[in-house]
């Protein structure tokens, strides 16, 4: 990603150094514009979490990848607690961010980049709404494959998800509609992220219920064992390998 494609890193590089322009907006292909929640929930310590993702942490075992890591502050917290931890993310910026913070170890990496030459893990985390990265059911399907080449027999992906059908929005409903014509899951979005003037390349984001993350989990080995819930749409899955 160059630099001006990297809407994401630049507003996490601004507000770690206070400069506070603003927050992130998600562009949708059908010219649905929306804002995030801000640079700050990225920074947030432990104590300022939400319940769903304190919980999360009771299931985190042994050595962590943490796909998608931002700033940092899912892989800091394990840190400081003795794991070993490996941040990825595809911001380089957000990399140096998560560096600055203090994490050991963090790489430029996207999660189709993620291989075995990583070493052996006990634990993925994919919170933030990352189970989005996964982009469509063939892609999710192959990388969950990739994922049991380089996870312990007892390895658990720790990942959060947004159930898109507790939305009364007209514009939601109708792109849900627009992809179940097309034969797709109807959380399946094309998406970019802009902030100031930088904007990132258009990518596809994944948003599925519990039904439809077993539906994509289904025959790759892994099973959702536990979700935790929130107060709103959000919600925690903890996924384990099948036997």
């Amino acid at each position: 990603m160059r630099s001006h494609q990297d809407a994401y890193g630049h507003m996490l590089a601004d507000y770690q150094i206070g400069r506070r322009f603003g927050r992130e907006v998600v562009e949708r292909d059908d010219g649905y514009v929306d804002a995030a929640g801000g640079p700050a929930a990225y920074f947030r310590t432990y104590r300022e979490w939400p319940v769903h993702e304190k919980k999360a942490m009771r299931y985190v075992r042994g050595r962590v990848l943490d796909i998608g890591c931002g700033a940092g502050r899912h892989s800091l917290y394990l840190q400081e607690r003795g794991h070993d931890v490996v941040g990825i993310d595809a911001s380089a910026r957000a990399i140096q961010v998560s560096r600055a913070r203090g994490l050991e170890h963090a790489r430029v990496l996207s999660v189709t980049q993620v291989s075995p030459r990583l070493g052996t893990f006990d634990t993925i985390l994919m919170l933030g709404n990352n189970f989005g990265l996964f982009g469509n059911l063939r892609r999710a399907r192959w990388l969950l494959g990739r994922f049991r080449r380089f996870t312990a027999d007892s390895a658990r992906i720790i990942t959060e998800s947004n159930d898109l059908h507790r939305t009364a929005n007209p514009w939601h409903l109708r792109y849900h509609r627009l992809n179940r014509a097309r034969g797709r899951l109807p959380g399946r979005l094309r998406i970019r992220v802009r902030y100031l003037a930088y904007a990132t390349p258009w990518f596809e984001y994944l948003l599925v219920s519990p039904d439809e993350m077993e539906l994509v989990l289904s025959g790759t080995g892994w099973r959702a064992v536990r979700f935790i819930e929130s107060d709103g749409p959000a919600y925690i899955a903890v996924i384990e390998k099948e036997a």
